[in-house]
């Protein structure tokens, strides 16, 4: 029964491995950080190319004024939607995790409810006798059962 309680956990550890690495684990850690690099870079050359075009006065055909901030201010929104859409997706995992472990007491508290009812009722109510008493007695009280 322990073997099978132990090869049950093994499977269940991978089993969150695996989905961890689905939300944006370990394994998405080099690719998150290409993507805000590559924001970072484009916004930052789309200002800059906005302000200086504005400091030189520079007039390009056809190429509206701010229209490179507002692009910049575009990508800015996208990636806020995108960091919006991966909270969701750990969120929904840190619920499912919890709905896990709600279900593993919910079996626990069954289980014990079987052992007790399963385990016969001493006569006095399982009160009573030498041991009941020094049970009840704090810790490193040495007095004895009349005594002060």
């Amino acid at each position: 029964m322990l073997l099978q309680e132990l090869e049950r956990y093994r499977t269940e550890k991978d089993r969150i491995r695996r989905v961890l690495g689905q939300i944006g684990g370990v394994s998405n850690l080099s690719k998150d950080r290409i993507i805000n690099i590559l924001f970072l870079t484009v916004v930052v050359i789309l200002f800059i190319f906005d302000l200086v075009r504005e400091l030189l006065q520079l007039e390009l055909g056809g190429f509206p004024h701010f229209l490179s901030t507002q692009l910049a201010l575009f990508l800015i929104s996208l990636k806020i939607v995108w960091m919006i859409h991966r909270q969701t997706r750990v969120d929904h995992f840190q619920f499912w995790i919890l709905h896990s472990i709600e279900f593993q007491i919910n079996l626990i508290a069954q289980r014990l409810q079987t052992l007790e009812s399963s385990v016969p009722r001493r006569k006095d109510g399982g009160k009573g006798g030498r041991g009941a008493e020094e049970a009840r007695r704090p810790a490193g009280s040495s007095r004895g059962p009349g005594g002060r």
